[in-house]
Formats: structure tokens, sequence, C-alpha cells
């Protein structure tokens, strides 16, 4: 009976201390995360809240006074701002567009029983792993009217596509789909590896057609992740400063990114830049909450 007790008594003790252990590993993950959200991400939203409010400038030692919502007023009735949005909303439609349709249209056929397909899925996923000034670069030599293989293959002679007004968005959009489509093909990939095989059978079986196939069973199936890739390529092209700022400096590239840029650290308006985050951050929620209630749709489906 004591020897019961005894291991009884042992078994809780080492269940206490094991709990303790846990308490002490869970706070040692979770105070750590906790405090580098509230030092670089909640206290800099604060703060640049705070100073969207005045007219403070970092290069002078004047001090920030309060203007309050003068800033947003002057930006919203801006339509050189306005321009800048189109722009960035064009840029959005072609580049997430070119993304989902190539990215998509890869993954149907990685997903058919082909040799080597191992090697040629990991090749193609090497655009996005290299970092965006390799990418532009590189491409920025791809594109040159001189000795650039895009214009000796399709025959362009001397055609400026980076100099141009009216294509170099669509250069930078080109540029910004052969790097993420990947993404788009690696998340297609694993919702149509979930399409369970029978419904391809029973499809089979009723002697149903490709095109049936793909829009009554294949793209219903696949539609939930693929609107989550979506979301996310939407936000990061909304976002995108890297690829125009290097390929090209025509005014009709300037998407909304290289204007707060611009407006932040050339002409170090700080509190008005501020406020176009603050603007540009609403407008990519709207984005993404619209995105995530058709997307709830999609899943009742």
């Amino acid at each position: 009976m004591a020897t019961a007790v005894m291991i009884s008594l042992d078994t809780k003790s080492r269940a206490a201390s094991r709990g303790m252990s846990d308490i002490h590993i869970r706070n040692l993950f979770i105070i750590p995360t906790i405090l580098f959200l509230i030092v670089f991400n909640i206290f800099p939203l604060i703060y640049s809240l705070g100073y969207s409010f005045t007219d403070f400038r970092a290069s002078s030692n004047a001090p920030a006074n309060f203007v309050g919502l003068q800033n947003y007023r002057e930006l919203l009735n801006d339509p050189f701002i306005w321009s800048n949005f189109a722009i960035t909303a064009k840029y959005v439609i072609v580049s997430v567009t070119g993304q989902v349709i190539v990215g998509f249209g890869t993954a149907m056929l990685l997903n058919r029983d082909i040799p080597l397909k191992g090697l040629l899925t990991t090749l193609l996923l090497l655009p996005m792993m290299l970092s965006m000034a390799v990418v532009g670069l590189f491409w920025k030599l791809l594109y040159d009217p001189s000795f650039g293989i895009i214009n000796y293959t399709l025959g362009l002679g001397s055609f400026e596509w980076l100099s141009n007004p009216d294509v170099a968005l669509y250069a930078v959009a080109i540029t910004d789909i052969w790097m993420w489509s990947p993404f788009v093909m690696l998340l297609s990939l694993a919702g149509l590896s979930a399409v369970p095989k029978h419904l391809y059978e029973a499809a089979a079986i009723d002697r149903a057609g490709p095109f049936y196939t793909f829009f009554r069973i294949t793209l219903p199936l696949v539609a939930p992740i693929l609107m989550i890739a979506i979301i996310f390529r939407t936000m990061e092209a909304f976002k995108t400063f890297d690829l125009a700022y290097i390929l090209t400096s025509q005014p009709t590239t300037e998407v909304i990114s290289i204007r707060l840029y611009k407006m932040a650290f050339q002409e170090w308006q700080t509190g008005r830049s501020c406020a176009l985050a603050y603007i540009v951050l609403i407008m990519i929620l709207a984005i993404t909450n619209i995105y995530v209630k058709y997307l709830n749709k999609v899943k009742e489906r």
C-alpha cells in the first residue's frame, strides 16, 4: 500500500515537474515573440500613425506640429496620387492574372505522369528563390534593345521595352509573372493532388468530356486554394517596389510604393508619407476583406 502511494506521489511529482517545465518552455517562446511584435510591429505602427497627423519633416530640426486630418484630405484630393493608384491597379490586374494563368496551367501539366517531374518542378521554382535585385538586373539585360535576347528571339530589332512609356509597365509585370508564377503553381499542385481520383473515374464512366471535367470537378475543388494564392499575390503586387524601381524610371510605372518612397526619403515629407502609407494599408485591407468573403462563399459551395 505504502509502495503504491509512493509511486502515485512520484508520478504526480513528475507530472507537476513536467507541467512547470512545459510552462517555462512555452513562456520561452511566447514572451520573446510578443516583445518582438510590440517593438518592431505595433510600436512603429502607432508611432507612424501619430506622425500622419503632423507636418513633421525628418530632414529638419523643426518640431512636429499637429495638423489633424489635413495630410489625409490633401492626399485624397491630389489627382497625381490617384494616378499612382490607377497605375498600381493596372499593374496588379495584369500581374496577378498572368501569374494565375501561367501558374495554374503549369500545375495542370505537372499533375500528369511525366518523366523527370520532380526535377522539372524544382527547376520551375528557381525564379522565386532569387532576390528582387538579381531578377531586376537579369531582366534588364534581357530587355536591352541592343543585345537583349528577347528582341533577338521575337525579331523586334531595337524595340525599347523599358524606356517606352506605353509598354514599360507591362515589361515589369511580365518580370513579376516570371518570378511568382511558380508560387501559384506550387499551391495549385497541392490543390490538384487533393482532388479525389474516383471523381475523375466516375466522370470517365459517364463519358464526360475534358471541358466538363475541368469546370465541374477540377476548378471548383481547387478554387479555395487558388483564391488563397490570389490573395497573397494581390497583396504583394500592390506593394511592389523593387522591380519597378530597378527596371525603369518611367512616370507610367510609378506605382504607389515608389511615390511613397519618394515622398518619404527624397522630398522628406515624413508626416504626409505616413498618412499615405495608412491610406495604402486601408486599401489593401479592404481588398483582402473582399477576397476573404469571396473565399468563404467558395468554401461553402
